[in-house]
């Protein structure tokens, strides 16, 4: 997919746990796991901007755009 989602580079880089993510936004560590492992069709604006809220971060720092072709390299 050309989607690729950095959370875990987030995650680091706030020093956070996903299970700490997971409280502050209000979804399970399951469902955050599928979120940043990039098998998530979808993700709504409100766990986006939670997220976001969560990690002081904006919605790029967390969502990128690749070709199809980078994404196999």
């Amino acid at each position: 997919m050309p989607i690729v989602v950095d959370i875990d580079v987030m995650l680091a880089k706030r020093k956070m746990s996903v299970g700490e993510l997971a409280d502050r936004v209000g979804i399970t560590p399951a469902n955050l796991a599928v979120l940043k492992n990039g098998r998530a069709k979808a993700v709504r604006f409100t766990t986006l901007a939670a997220l976001c809220e969560a990690l002081k971060c904006q919605p790029g720092d967390l969502l990128r755009w690749e070709t199809e072709d980078a994404a196999g390299e």
